[in-house]
């Protein structure tokens, strides 16, 4: 199987407009503070909306406390009301010369598992509008962990349990805190 197979005629992301979505994230490059790296990195998030939401990374002298351009780009469209992402193209490069495909960091990967299925997120990692790889979330991020993971079996002999008969809260499945 190859992985970087073109994905344009799979139905999940045949009307997805590569070209458009990598010129977003090409056009806010310039935006980038990468004062410490010099590594300018630019993303553009397609939203089940339809709606585009694009972040660039934002280094600080406490280096932790920076963001990559992915993550930027979804909590931005999370902070507009959008939780699902469809695909999202990526570019970067040093002193913002984009000159090498840019692969997401493995925080940004299971950022973009919160906010879609991983066979149904494209990646596009690109050089320029036609120069480009794609691959899936799950291609990246095998065996993730996702929001389904908080959820205990559904079984109500299993949670009574994995509870020791405790009452159940509703959503992540936890036993309830005991009052004494």
């Amino acid at each position: 199987m190859d992985i970087l197979a073109d994905k344009s005629e799979d139905p999940a992301f045949k009307d997805i407009d590569r070209a458009a979505l990598i010129k977003r994230a090409l056009e806010v490059q310039p935006k980038s503070y990468a004062p410490y790296s010099n590594f300018n990195v630019a993303a553009a998030v397609l939203c089940g909306s339809g709606k585009i939401y694009t972040g660039v990374n934002v280094e600080n002298a406490s280096y932790p406390a920076g963001i990559c351009a992915e993550r930027n780009a979804i909590f931005h469209a999370a902070a507009e009301g959008e939780r699902q992402i469809r695909a999202i193209a990526i570019i970067g490069g040093p002193r913002g010369v984009v000159s090498d495909y840019c692969s997401p960091c493995g925080v940004c990967r299971q950022v973009m598992r919160e906010f879609g299925a991983p066979k149904k997120v494209l990646v596009i990692m690109a050089k320029s509008p036609t120069d480009y790889q794609e691959m899936t979330l799950e291609e990246l991020l095998p065996l993730s962990f996702g929001p389904e993971s908080l959820s205990f079996h559904s079984h109500p002999s299993v949670n009574r349990a994995i509870s020791g008969g405790q009452p159940m809260r509703q959503g992540n499945q936890l036993p309830l805190p005991q009052c004494t």
